[in-house]
């Protein structure tokens, strides 16, 4: 039974929405259409997004005019829902370092830089190691390349397996760590506890009972940030190309006149 929080809606049902891709176009802000669209949904049911961003990141792009977007989604979930807000209220908090112990987090870091430090590549940037709330991402040629330079890493990287190679010596030298190493983009990968993708969002709804939890996201593909959660049973997954598809499903979905 769903709350009386959201006795309003006529669906007992919630919506979860990818930003980058889903939303809006990658690293760029939603149209009006968009928070037009969402605020017509929002009348009947409940919405919601994950993403793997930072809050601060996904707040300049989901932001409209003076209403915090922590007002216009009902749930709000940043870096997979390890940061998550319900109807404009903080929920506690995870992080990475206090799951893993500070101890042990830094034996990681100390082999990461040591690695790093040996590792033959053409060129090297800077922000190497990049921590977040729930993960580390870290980046053999550094997150400060350029564009044109990223493209290249990503060439040769494909070519000579550096991050997977680096994934392997970080799995064999931490078997004991219960994390997950995940590479994606083109120049990173991420490291974070298992179970941390965006199903650890489903975790914070769960109170509620809802009668159906639909996820729309562009990288359900297997080894895409959205899959895991795409796929799992708790949900029904919707695979989008765009924005402008999220809006297409949504309107034959919910919206129709």
């Amino acid at each position: 039974m769903v709350s009386a929080s959201f006795a309003d809606r006529p669906l007992k049902k919630l919506c979860l929405f990818d930003v980058d891709g889903t939303l809006t176009p990658a690293r760029q802000a939603a149209s009006p259409e968009m928070i037009e669209t969402l605020r017509a949904l929002r009348k009947k049911l409940v919405i919601g997004f994950v993403g793997g961003s930072d809050f601060k990141k996904i707040r300049e792009q989901l932001q409209t005019g003076t209403e915090d977007v922590v007002h216009e989604f009902d749930y709000c979930f940043a870096e997979n829902g390890l940061t998550a807000y319900k109807l404009g209220k903080e929920l506690p908090s995870q992080s990475f370092i206090s799951f893993l112990g500070e101890d042990r987090y830094k034996l990681l870091i100390n082999f990461v830089l040591h690695y790093l430090a040996d590792l033959d590549i053409p060129i090297k940037r800077g922000t190497f190691v990049e921590y977040r709330n729930g993960m580390v991402n870290i980046s053999p040629i550094g997150r400060n390349a350029s564009i044109q330079e990223r493209i290249d890493f990503e060439i040769l990287d494909l070519k000579n397996g550096w991050r997977a190679a680096m994934v392997q010596a970080l799995k064999d030298k931490f078997p004991d760590y219960p994390l997950t190493y995940s590479i994606g983009g083109q120049i990173s990968f991420d490291v974070f506890p298992n179970g941390w993708d965006k199903t650890f969002s489903l975790g914070r709804v769960e109170d509620e009972q809802f009668e159906e939890i639909h996820f729309f996201g562009d990288k359900t593909y297997k080894g895409g940030n959205d899959y895991e959660i795409y796929s799992d049973s708790r949900t029904i997954g919707h695979s989008v190309k765009s924005p402008a598809d999220t809006i297409r499903i949504l309107k034959e979905l919910f919206l129709k006149e």
